[in-house]
């Protein structure tokens, strides 16, 4: 079953980062998640995250694009 919701640990495992990125991610709302049951756990939900990695890709871009790489900065000569 494709669960709905995903713990940030799953996020962390997803992203390839350690927990307490995952953790700092939601925290500073780049990546919106929610507080539930008493104890207060962190969900992500999968369209969030999902969201999140389409942002990345067109931040990621948008730097490429005003920042190209020049010889001296590993490009492989001919």
């Amino acid at each position: 079953m494709n669960d709905r919701f995903l713990q940030l640990n799953d996020v962390a495992e997803i992203l390839n980062i350690s927990s307490s990125q995952t953790y700092a991610l939601v925290r500073s709302g780049e990546l919106p998640a929610i507080k539930i049951g008493g104890r207060g756990q962190w969900r992500v939900e999968r369209a969030e995250l999902e969201g999140y990695i389409q942002r990345a890709y067109e931040q990621t871009r948008a730097f490429v694009a005003a920042n190209p790489m020049t010889r001296g900065e590993g490009i492989p000569e001919d």
